[in-house]
């Protein structure tokens, strides 16, 4: 059966905080051939420029997906709950380089990360200045959770797949997914950049089910201003999201932001992975 794909243009503009929860219906616009037992996802959107900002939305989008199951191994594995990652590594305040695929989490939380950069990076602020070279980034970015951001080098684009947690390469599809970013700046089709790409925001969230098809997209909030906060997420009634393409900023980090958008990455937040059939 053909699903539906769902393109949401909502945009939640941070010259004041903003938290939203909407249904995606009323925001999307789907294909005409959508089956009538579709149900669309709910989606959790805010921007601003401080934590409190989306507090209230990633707390609403945590309790949609329910428990936070760590790092258990799940056996037999869960059926519901939520699995988090927020780069800081019990605390730790180093920075940290890794290839691609990124594997740390493919057990203990199901989620595999890879990128057509060359890695990723786990780092506080300064960290992202010594590994980009770029001083300003000590003041454009802001972490949610201390002290780490997270971000691919050498590309703007982040893909996440699931898999079963504790089951190791068996593949597994979740519920939901949503993501913390900092300094989304363009918040509409102004400006030379979206003249450049006919696009309403540097930063994108791609959904796609197990056998590879596009089941909803959406930019992500902005906030105009140094080191805002932007989260995005949706919950669908059952487990069909695969992957995620993540688009993080119009760029790859390294340039001064301003003629271009650098975005940075935080929290992952995704429903538990359920074991494709």
């Amino acid at each position: 059966m053909r699903k539906r794909t769902l393109t949401s243009t909502l945009a939640a503009v941070g010259t004041m905080s903003a938290v939203m929860l909407v249904p995606a219906l009323k925001t999307a616009q789907g294909q005409d051939d959508t089956p009538k037992d579709f149900v669309p996802p709910t989606v959790f959107q805010g921007a601003g420029p401080t934590i409190s900002s989306i507090q209230g939305v990633v707390d609403q989008f945590r309790a949609a997906l329910g428990t936070d199951h760590g790092n258990a191994a799940g056996n037999p594995p869960f059926v519901s709950g939520r699995r988090e990652i927020n780069w800081d590594g019990l605390g730790s305040t180093a920075t940290s380089l890794a290839p691609t695929p990124f594997t740390n989490f493919l057990v203990t939380r199901g989620a595999l990360f890879t990128t057509p950069g060359t890695g990723f990076v786990q780092a506080p602020l300064d960290g992202l200045v010594t590994t980009f070279g770029n001083p300003t980034y000590n003041t454009i970015f802001q972490p949610f959770s201390q002290l780490r951001l997270f971000t691919p080098t050498g590309s703007n684009v982040t893909e996440a797949t699931f898999f079963q947690p504790g089951g190791g390469n068996i593949r597994a599809t979740t519920t939901g997914f949503g993501a913390i970013f900092t300094d989304v700046d363009q918040p509409d089709g102004s400006g030379p950049r979206s003249k450049r790409r006919n696009r309403a925001s540097s930063t994108l969230l791609e959904y796609f089910g197990a056998d590879g098809q596009l089941l909803f997209s959406s930019f992500v909030p902005a906030s105009p201003g140094d080191a805002s906060l932007s989260f995005f997420g949706i919950v669908f009634s059952d487990a069909r999201i695969a992957r995620v393409r993540i688009t993080s900023g119009d760029v790859a980090p390294g340039p001064n932001d301003g003629a271009v958008d650098v975005v940075v990455m935080d929290d992952f937040i995704y429903g538990e992975p359920q074991r494709l059939q």
